[in-house]
């Protein structure tokens, strides 16, 4: 049960590894456009550091935005590729849930806060969504223009915490607003996108077993 996670939507190319859902290793390069050049190395280095083959590779989880469309691209044919010759599935993981799970994962007393990852979508919008501690979607993701009055409404009787590359331009406009809190430096990682992977194939697999027991 080795998955494979992939993570290419921000300038950070990040790989990880995990099994029956713990981590083995991750690997980051923060370089920009480094993608397309250092992925495929990124991966073949990180199995090996961690004792295991492409072949030992039971799915490979995707990072599948919104993000940098070059990142995306890069990620999703080399996601594809992986999966089309080693005959596993694809797992495709939003980035914003992704960046949600792993900021609730570090904080005290999650189930106290939102978490609403904001990714910079230029000028004075971003593509965000809203989520509870336990990845429970509140606000689906969509692209938002930021004003002074965004999201009022679940400022207004919870604790939300704010991060992402498209944060700060929300924190301009929300200096008086107690229940908002903001979180730097906090990037896109394949750590989270791996997590969250192993939730969705073990469920499939799950299923996939009582589909053919059915038949046995």
């Amino acid at each position: 049960m080795l998955i494979l996670s992939l993570e290419t939507s921000s300038p950070v190319c990040s790989v990880a590894v995990h099994q029956a859902g713990v981590l083995l290793g991750q690997a980051e390069l923060r370089l920009e456009k480094s993608h397309s050049s250092h992925l495929s190395l990124l991966i073949n280095q990180l199995l090996e550091n961690t004792g295991h083959a492409l072949q030992d590779v039971a799915a490979v989880a995707l990072s599948d935005g919104p993000g940098s469309y070059t990142g995306l691209r890069i990620g999703g044919a080399a996601a594809k590729g992986l999966c089309f010759a080693l005959d596993i599935p694809l797992l495709a993981i939003s980035t914003l849930q992704a960046l949600a799970w792993q900021v609730a994962a570090y904080t005290a007393s999650p189930e106290t806060h939102l978490y609403c990852p904001m990714l910079d979508a230029r000028r004075m919008e971003v593509y965000t969504a809203l989520y509870t501690h336990d990845s429970q979607e509140i606000l689906p993701p969509t692209a938002l223009v930021l004003t002074p009055h965004a999201l009022v409404e679940q400022l207004g009787g919870h604790r939300v915490l704010f991060f992402g590359n498209g944060a700060v331009k929300f924190q301009a406009l929300l200096a008086e607003q107690p229940n908002a809190g903001f979180l730097a430096g906090i990037e896109p990682s394949a750590v989270a996108v791996g997590a969250l992977a192993w939730g969705h194939f073990s469920v499939r697999s799950l299923e996939m077993l009582r589909i053919t027991s059915r038949f046995i």
